[in-house]
């Protein structure tokens, strides 16, 4: 038998690399093993910048307008024939840092007049790999979340916004542990689930990315060793600032991961309320509520032609899963590092691509599926007009109401409803005999005989107009 691993192109065992590829593919750009390199090699063009534009080192004069846009070009240009032209040389040093190194010594000496110059020696001047890694993962992730991630999910939110807002009226029959309950509306549950969602937003899109650059434990051992005058700790927080990033003054020879902890935290708790809508949402159209009518080119089911399967918000829910499982793990492990350094971070970090990809994934999907649903406004109605005996919650707080104010006979309301209800359903007329035999107000029993399940919302629609205000 063949191997299919030695197909051209080559066989992808993932399948965000297969299937799904073209709706991660903007991920490719922050979060591949290219995208790690090609921000290594920013950071360290950046740095051999700082260092001559400020004359850390003595005696060393600023590079050209005309050099330094060239060399930032290294990084901005970064294709395929960099990208192979970076593994041949790693293939040689078996260390990717020192590989980012020598590909800029290189390029550096192809500048006009500058072959032999000793200029190049301050390429990763003073730095461990570690300070080149965690500014280039903390460009890639600022990266992927502030231009992929969170440009999507803001649109899913805006799109569950929406659907609440045009369903703000709509009555629902709420369930509670599964049985009819309080009737709410459409509109406000989608509202619930909305503010949900923008309140994670709002937290992610907050986030600090830190970075850190002072040397091989954190102490500026070898930068003071070097050039004692110079004050180290101004030109770290300088560097790592004029990246867009918060300095940490504080660490080992790894930054500490703590703020990717925190924001993996937050984009698994934003994954668990996507979760939760595709859970109800599959629900809502189990019961008949929504209708998937949109779209209807596709294959339902292989063997019954009238069903349409709820495949995007299945889809949605197994992609969020995998993304929570590796963003849980990459949580819970970053934050520990053995002494002052050990790799585990090193391994753990490749996964970050994968776990944002995967809910990336899940968040098309469900911007799919909600797209493809018709709400069914009469099929909620029937249900509310089948179960007459949530309206047994109104008429015994209004019992108890007057009961306080001392009117007689409203004694035990919960209890005289719980025996006319519970364990069956009961009509509108069998509600409305009860209400008049209870001897109530003449405005009280007008009030609740003009009760209906559809009715009895509360102030749900009006609860929806909180969206936006978050």
């Amino acid at each position: 038998m063949p191997s299919l691993a030695d197909a051209r192109p080559p066989v992808s065992l993932g399948t965000l690399d297969g299937r799904y590829r073209a709706t991660v593919a903007p991920l490719v750009d922050h979060l591949s093993e290219p995208a790690l390199n090609r921000e290594r090699l920013r950071v360290e063009v950046e740095w051999l910048i700082h260092l001559t534009d400020h004359g850390v080192v003595p005696g060393v004069g600023a590079l050209t307008p005309q050099e330094k846009a060239a060399l930032r070009g290294i990084p901005d240009g970064f294709g395929p024939d960099d990208i192979a032209a970076l593994a041949a040389v790693e293939a040689t040093t078996q260390h990717d840092v020192k590989a980012v190194e020598y590909v800029l010594k290189e390029r550096f000496a192809a500048l006009p007049g500058r072959a032999g110059d000793p200029t190049a020696e301050l390429i990763h001047f003073g730095c461990t790999s570690e300070d080149v890694n965690n500014l280039a993962y903390a460009l890639m992730v600022r990266g992927a979340i502030t231009e992929v991630w969170l440009p999507k999910a803001s649109a899913l939110l805006a799109q569950v916004e929406a659907m609440a807002r045009d369903l703000r009226d709509v009555p629902l029959l709420a369930h509670t542990h599964g049985q009819p309950a309080t009737p709410t509306t459409m509109g406000k549950e989608l509202a619930v689930l909305a503010w949900r969602l923008g309140r994670q937003l709002r937290r992610i899109g907050r986030a600090e990315f830190l970075g850190k650059f002072n040397g091989a434990t954190g102490t500026y051992g070898a930068h003071l060793a070097a050039v004692p005058d110079a004050d180290w700790e101004g030109i770290s927080r300088d560097f790592v600032t004029g990246l867009g990033l918060t300095w940490n003054p504080l660490t080992t020879q790894i930054e500490s991961h703590d703020w990717q902890a925190e924001l993996y935290a937050d984009l698994a708790r934003a994954n668990r309320i996507l979760h939760n809508l595709c859970t109800d949402m599959w629900t809502y159209i189990s019961l008949g509520y929504f209708a998937q009518v949109r779209g209807q080119g596709t294959v339902g089911s292989s063997t019954m032609p009238h069903k349409v399967n709820p495949i995007r918000f299945e889809n949605a829910e197994a992609n969020l899963e995998v993304s929570n499982a590796l963003l849980d793990v990459l949580a819970a492990t970053l934050v520990t590092s053995r002494l002052q350094r050990d790799l585990t971070d090193s391994s753990m970090q490749r996964n970050i691509g994968t776990a944002v990809g995967h809910s990336l994934l899940a968040i098309d999907n469900i911007g799919r599926g909600l797209a493809g649903l018709d709400a069914v406004p009469a099929a909620m109605a029937a249900d509310l007009d089948a179960n007459w005996e949530v309206l047994a919650e109104p008429i015994q707080s209004a019992m108890r109401a007057l009961a306080a104010q001392g009117v007689a006979g409203m004694d035990a309301p919960y209890e005289r409803l719980k025996e006319l209800t519970r364990g069956r359903r009961i009509t509108a007329a069998d509600l409305r005999e009860f209400i008049d035999g209870l001897g109530l107000p003449p405005q009280v029993a007008a009030r609740l005989q003009a009760l209906t399940p559809r009715t009895y919302v509360g102030l749900a629609p009006a609860l929806v107009d909180h969206l936006g205000q978050g």
